[in-house]
C-alpha cells in the first residue's frame, strides 16, 4: 500500500532528494568516504555550502547586503538570538500561535516587548487585523505560518519598522520581498531539508547595534564572518538542503511552488467545505496553504477515531491534529503531490458515503 506523508515536521521531502542524499551518505562524490564522516572544512564540502547559498539567493532574489547562514539549534534558538542581536529598546511581536508566543517569551528577557495583537482568546483561529506597530520599535516580529493552528500570513507586511520573520513552515512556498526584512529564519524540516539545520537570511548592516555583549556563538556576526563555518555545521542536512534547492529550481522556483500550493489547498479545502462530516477550524481568509486543519462537525464528533483509523488504513500518514486543536491536520508542503491530496480527498468522500 502506498503511503502519503502529511506529517507537520519533520515532513515530506522530494523522493529524488532522499535518494540523492542517501547515495552521498554511502560515497560522497566518489571520495570513498561517507557524507556523514567527511570534514566540513574539506575541499569537497565547501562547494556544497557555496552552491546552496547561491541557490537561496537566486531563488528568493535576495538583494545585496544580506548574508545566508546555516546554523544549528532550530528556530527555537533563534527566538533568543533575534533579541540578543536586534533588540535595542523595544520590540513588537504579533502573537498568532504557539511559536510566536514562545519567541515573544524569549524576547522579554532582553528588553521591552509590545504585543501588537493576539488571537489567543480565539485559540488562534485567525490572523489579527487593524493593529498598529509602534514606530519606535526596533523591529516587528511575525510568524508567517502557524503550523499548529493552520493560519498563514501569505504576504510581506508593510510596517513602519523593519520586519523579522519566522518562516519555518512556509519558506520557499511563495515569492518574498526580502528587502523588507532585517532577518528571516527557518527551521529546515518543512520545505528545505531534513531536520538539523536552520536557515538564516540576515541584513548585514542591521548587525552590531545591540547595546550588549553577545556570546560568540549567539552573535550573527561570528557566523557571517566565518561563512557558517565557525564551528562544525550539520553537514548532512545542509547537503539535503542543497538537493532540495536544486529540485526547487528545476521545478519552477517559488512562483511554481506558490501556484501548486494554491491548487492543493483549493482541492482539500473544497472537500472540507463540501463534506457534511467535516469543517475547517480557522477563518477562511486566513487559512494556511501549508497546514490544513479540520475537525469533525459537532454532530459527527464520535466519528473522529473511526475516520483516523480508516484514513490510516488507506495510507494516510501524519494527519492527526495537534492536541491544541484536535481533529486532523494535513501538511501540504512543497514536496506534497496532488496525488497525495487527491488520495486524502477520496478517503474523506468514501468515509462520508459509509456514514
Amino acid at each position: 500500500m502506498k503511503k502519503y506523508n502529511f506529517n507537520a515536521g519533520p515532513s515530506i521531502l522530494p523522493r529524488e532528494v532522499i535518494e540523492n542524499t542517501a547515495k552521498q551518505i554511502l560515497d560522497f562524490n566518489g571520495t570513498g568516504l561517507s557524507l556523514a564522516e567527511i570534514s566540513h572544512r574539506s575541499k569537497d564540502f565547501q562547494p556544497v555550502v557555496d552552491e546552496a547559498e547561491a541557490l537561496i539567493k537566486e531563488i528568493l532574489n535576495i538583494p545585496e547586503g544580506y548574508s545566508v547562514l546555516f546554523l544549528g539549534g532550530g528556530a527555537s534558538l533563534e527566538f533568543c538570538m533575534i533579541p540578543y542581536n536586534f533588540l535595542i529598546n523595544k520590540a513588537a511581536y504579533l502573537n498568532t500561535g504557539t511559536w510566536a508566543k514562545k519567541a515573544m517569551k524569549e524576547a522579554k528577557l532582553f528588553g521591552e516587548v509590545v504585543e501588537v495583537a493576539s488571537s489567543a482568546d480565539a485559540n488562534y483561529t485567525f490572523i489579527p487585523k487593524d493593529w498598529t506597530c509602534p514606530a519606535d520599535a526596533d523591529y516587528l516580529h511575525i510568524t508567517t505560518n502557524n503550523t499548529i493552528y493552520g493560519t498563514e500570513i501569505r504576504k510581506d507586511l508593510d510596517a513602519p519598522v523593519r520586519l523579522i520573520a519566522d518562516m519555518s513552515s512556509d519558506i520557499f512556498s511563495r515569492p518574498v520581498d526580502v528587502a523588507k526584512y532585517d532577518c528571516i529564519y527557518a527551521g529546515a524540516q518543512k520545505n528545505l531539508a531534513m531536520a538539523g539545520v536552520t536557515l538564516i537570511i540576515v541584513k548585514n548592516d542591521a548587525l552590531g547595534k545591540a547595546p550588549r555583549q553577545i556570546p560568540t556563538m549567539l552573535d550573527y556576526r561570528t557566523h557571517v564572518e566565518k561563512g557558517s563555518m565557525f564551528n562544525t555545521p550539520p553537514v548532512v542536512p545542509i547537503y539535503s538542503a542543497l538537493e532540495t534547492l536544486r529540485w526547487l529550481k528545476a521545478n519552477g522556483g517559488v512562483e511554481a511552488m506558490d501556484k501548486k500550493a494554491h491548487e492543493r489547498a483549493e482541492l482539500l479545502y473544497g472537500e472540507i467545505d463540501r463534506n457534511k462530516l467535516f469543517r475547517g477550524t480557522v477563518k477562511e481568509e486566513d487559512r494556511s496553504l501549508m497546514n490544513i486543519c479540520f475537525v469533525m462537525n459537532d454532530e459527527y464528533a464520535e466519528l473522529e477515531k473511526p475516520f483516523m483509523e480508516f484514513a490510516t488504513s488507506k495510507g494516510m500518514v501524519g494527519i492527526k491534529g495537534h492536541r491544541s486543536v484536535g481533529g486532523f491536520r494535513a501538511s501540504c508542503y512543497n514536496a506534497q503531490t496532488m496525488e497525495g491530496v487527491q488520495a486524502l480527498v477520496d478517503c474523506m468522500k468514501e468515509f462520508e458515503a459509509q456514514h
